[in-house]
């Protein structure tokens, strides 16, 4: 397009991250540029902001960072077959390549040779982005732009969630984060039971009990989940266990109260290695453990939006803050805070 636009960038190692105006870029053959309504905030995003030992090993400044949003096409390349300009997309922030090994046993949402927007491409954090034909997942036009910026992480939750039926089942879920309470909505949308949320954060516990948690248990307040999910459930344990959070505690914590031959999902990623009582949590109580890694293509979407579009799903809690793009800093500042008093943070450019 041969203009400038505003773009959020990682421009060289270390804390932080700055704006600047950048050349709009053009679409490959098999490429759309979208031009962004709405885009939100990941824990991946805060990372990166922070420069931790993660985002040190894997972002190469400079870099636009940024991978969950919605937005409109406005050109696309000449091989696109798909879509046209004016169609409102949300994107698929993974990249599989669809020819190594892994995608060809269609498993492409762990492809061998996977690629992330605004990790590994530039991103979202802009007036506009370029994303391939294949992450584009087209949205009614009357969707509300929140709402279709926080499709991608909301997905996360669906497949976790959806792995396998939860449908009058009790579900406990470790985790009061965005994910954790992406999960709360989408068992409760799903039919689930009884459902447990453990948390460390009263706010966002708070927000867990609007979107479905029958009960909500805060370990920074001293309370034991051990102690009263199986009390709750008659010393049995519950059906599923959804650990969100990336908390080697809440693993050791959702094995215990996982009854035998129940469901353990993994989504949260820890920041050390976890040591488990493999035998007495795993193998004499004939555990199935399910990893959970980005979304199934395109399964996972397609059961979203029938949630959404049914009214059962409604993720609306979640979004806590809505702010001009131009307030990145003041977002940021947000979500490090140490009281996290914020849920999703959804900029607008």
């Amino acid at each position: 397009m041969g203009e400038k636009m505003k773009a959020i960038l990682k421009k060289r190692p270390g804390p932080g991250l700055e704006m600047d105006l950048v050349d709009i870029p053009y679409p490959g053959p098999d490429e759309v540029l979208v031009k962004v309504r709405a885009t939100s905030i990941c824990g991946t995003d805060v990372h990166i902001y922070n420069w931790d030992h993660w985002a040190q090993s894997r972002i190469k400044p400079p870099l636009i960072i940024g991978h969950e949003f919605c937005g409109e096409v406005v050109e696309v390349g000449k091989n696109v077959k798909t879509l046209k300009v004016g169609d409102f997309i949300s994107a698929e922030s993974h990249i599989p390549d669809m020819t190594c090994p892994i995608c060809r046993r269609g498993q492409p949402h762990i492809c061998q040779n996977l690629k992330i927007i605004g990790v590994d491409t530039n991103g979202s954090f802009a007036e506009y982005v370029v994303i391939p034909e294949i992450c584009a997942w087209k949205n009614s036009s009357d969707m509300d732009p929140a709402i279709a910026s926080i499709q991608e992480p909301l997905g996360n939750a669906v497949y976790a969630v959806l792995a396998e039926p939860v449908s009058g089942k009790t579900v406990a879920i470790f985790g009061d984060g965005p994910a954790g309470n992406n999960a709360v909505a989408v068992a409760k949308a799903a039919g689930a039971g009884t459902i447990f949320q453990v948390g460390m954060n009263s706010y966002r516990l708070e927000i867990g009990r609007r979107m479905g948690a029958d009960f909500s248990i805060n370990i920074a307040e001293g309370q034991d989940p051990v102690k009263i999910i199986l009390e709750k459930t008659e010393g049995i344990g519950v059906d599923v266990v959804l650990e969100m959070a990336g908390s080697p505690l809440a693993l050791e914590q959702g094995f215990a109260v996982l009854r035998r031959g129940g469901r353990l999902t993994a989504f949260g990623i820890p920041s050390e290695p976890v040591t488990l009582d493999w035998a007495n949590a795993v193998i004499f109580k004939g555990a199935r453990i399910i990893g959970i890694n980005g979304r199934l293509l395109w399964e996972t979407w397609y059961q979203m939006t029938e949630l959404l579009n049914s009214g059962k799903l409604d993720p609306s809690p979640i979004i806590t803050h809505k702010m001009p793009m131009d307030n990145f800093e003041e977002a940021f500042r947000l979500l490090t805070a140490p009281e996290k008093k914020v849920g999703k943070v959804v900029m607008f450019p």
